[in-house]
């Protein structure tokens, strides 16, 4: 299925407003986790390492390529490269690439420069947020220093955080802190998936960040985390992962949740067309309405990634 992306983005924006029949239709997949990099560049890459499966070049194109079970009408790119300037790349490649409808790019807050490298970046509307470890937001709430998260919500731009299990209500205690931020959690905490289904713990803290209003949760990774715990392919038995799934359901519903493969990473678990099967089976069963918000119109809720105005500077508020 391709779709013009300005055609698509009315589509999705119409849809949300309610101001259009869903059944007349199709559904629209906006892929929310998506790496890609290009090793042959004269600087290289620093991630990934030079002889694992995953250094070659990788870009939009080549995700495009991918047999899939639904075909996807835009992706929004998570930077994987601690270089300043990669984010500028990405942002230059989203510029001639228009299936490219947002960057989640890799700042560090505790950098001194991090507000003069947000306030570059944000200038771009294809620059939606930035990700952090869990790490970093452990450290910031046992600092206090919560300026870069602040800035981040003046600039109307989300936070993902990746990590552990532990990762769900490190993020629940830092929406409670920053009610206006949009915080998305990856890879579902990246829980371990295995036969003896989840952990209360990792329940216990996707309960809490599920209770802050402007938490979202990112679907992916599960294929990823079931190879590791089983040193091998991902199991192809849907019933392993109905568990996790029902617990990220029951606690964030129809509106929080947003898909995202994780390409090419996901490729250590299980093919693109698998494990978006598995995904589209499961919210099929939660009926349509469920289906479509976590394709693509929650991705626009998390991310603001449609066309809209030059936001203003808070920097310049500030002043």
């Amino acid at each position: 299925m391709k779709i013009c992306t300005r055609l698509f983005q009315a589509l999705v924006l119409a849809a949300c407003s309610g101001s259009l029949l869903q059944a007349a239709t199709p559904v629209l997949w906006v892929d929310c986790h998506t790496h890609f990099y290009d090793p042959t560049r004269p600087q290289g890459v620093p991630w990934p390492s030079k002889g694992t499966a995953l250094y070659r070049p990788v870009l939009p194109k080549d995700l495009r390529a991918q047999p899939m079970a639904q075909g996807l009408a835009g992706t929004v790119i998570v930077e994987a490269s601690a270089w300043t300037e990669d984010n500028q790349w990405l942002l230059d490649l989203a510029k001639d690439d228009p299936f490219v409808l947002g960057l989640i790019g890799h700042l560090e807050p505790e950098d001194p420069s991090f507000a003069q490298h947000l306030r570059r970046f944000a200038r771009d509307p294809r620059f939606r947020g930035i990700r952090v470890s869990a790490t970093a937001v452990e450290k910031a709430l046992r600092s206090g220093r919560l300026e870069p998260y602040h800035l981040l919500a003046g600039f109307d731009l989300a936070l993902d955080v990746n990590g552990g299990p532990q990762t769900p209500a490190l993020v629940a205690q830092l929406a409670a802190l920053l009610p206006h931020l949009r915080i998305v959690i990856n890879h579902v905490g990246n829980v371990p998936v295995t036969k003896a289904g989840p952990a209360q713990e990792w329940v216990a803290g996707m309960r809490a960040a599920a209770a802050q209003p402007a938490v979202f949760c990112k679907v992916s990774g599960l294929v990823e985390s079931a190879a590791n715990q089983a040193k091998a392919a991902a199991p192809r038995d849907a019933a392993l992962y109905q568990p996790y799934l029902e617990v990220v359901w029951q606690c964030f519903g129809a509106k929080r949740l947003i898909y995202g493969s994780n390409w090419p990473v996901s490729e250590r678990g299980a093919d693109y067309a698998w494990l978006q099967q598995l995904v589209i089976d499961f919210f099929q069963g939660k009926g349509e309405r469920a289906l479509r918000a976590f394709a693509s119109q929650n991705s626009v809720s998390a991310y603001h990634w449609q066309p809209r105005l030059p936001s203003q500077d808070p920097l310049a508020q500030a002043r």
